[in-house]
């Protein structure tokens, strides 16, 4: 039991060493949104409200945060519900249905996941421009959609593995359909793989930059991350008490959401391997 003990404060201590530097670089950014001017680590100006005055006022000729807020929420829940739809559909079919092909399907899902998604900007750019959808929120949410389905999917099947086939097999003998013993039977059995996906996609997509940087033009459809580089991306010009305000903002949200579905999160890789 004492030697449990040691262990535990250990690596608590190691653990409070490693997040320590991010603690205080996010303490920082706090306090320069609350302060006129920062030397180093310490506060030497006045304490005000106005860096925050983007709440209240546009900045400069951008649209205002709350339009930009709109965005981003339709942005990062588009993304999250679309994935964990239609991965479950799909993971429910790779792990259940026997059928021709499955094994090279889940390999491709593999090799999709592990494939950079930058590479295919270029290639996706002229697709969404055909398409009519290029600056177009529902362009890019489609977009992250296809790039973050592959984990979705291969995720969400390790939970259905793990579910019992007696149930199953019980409905099937009832006259039940798959799509019913779908809809009513698996997804309720496994709803904390669901909700760990679904906060984990949300996650990602809030803080998402490359995509909707290179796919939205016009600032009507600006969201969090193209916004805050807007304002942070001119060093020479740029307000850096603005840009800590917008930082805390474009954070808190997402602080939000982790600390509610953390619990989910932790079981985000339940037996995500078996073929």
């Amino acid at each position: 039991m004492p030697g449990f003990q040691r262990n535990t404060y250990l690596w608590l201590s190691i653990l409070l060493a490693l997040t320590f530097p991010i603690v205080l670089g996010y303490m920082w950014l706090f306090i320069s949104s609350l302060n006129s001017q920062m030397h180093g680590l310490r506060p030497v100006g006045l304490w005000e409200i106005q860096n925050w005055r983007f709440l209240w006022e546009p900045i400069g000729s951008r649209p205002m945060i709350w339009t930009v807020l709109f965005n981003t929420l339709v942005f990062a829940v588009g993304t999250s519900f679309l994935i964990v739809t239609i991965s479950a559909m799909a993971a429910y079919a790779i792990s259940r249905l026997n059928f021709p092909g499955r094994g090279i399907m889940l390999g491709l899902v593999l090799l999709l996941h592990a494939f950079p998604a930058v590479s295919l900007l270029i290639a996706t750019f002229y697709v969404l421009l055909a398409i009519g959808l290029f600056d177009s929120l529902v362009g890019v949410v489609l977009v992250m959609s296809a790039f973050l389905m592959p984990l979705g999917i291969w995720l969400l099947k390790g939970f259905f593995d793990g579910l019992s086939w007696d149930m199953e097999m019980a409905a099937l003998v009832d006259g039940a359909s798959r799509w019913r013993i779908f809809w009513y039977i698996a997804v309720p059995m496994i709803k904390p793989g669901l909700f760990a996906l679904g906060i984990f996609t949300f996650l990602v997509a809030w803080g998402e930059f490359i995509v909707p940087y290179t796919f939205i033009v016009s600032s009507r459809t600006w969201i969090f991350s193209v916004y805050l580089e807007s304002i942070a991306g001119d060093l020479e010009r740029a307000d850096f008490g603005l840009v800590a305000a917008v930082g805390v903002f474009y954070t808190l949200p997402a602080v939000i959401i982790f600390l509610l579905g953390q619990r989910y999160l932790l079981q985000m890789y339940f037996g995500g391997s078996k073929g």
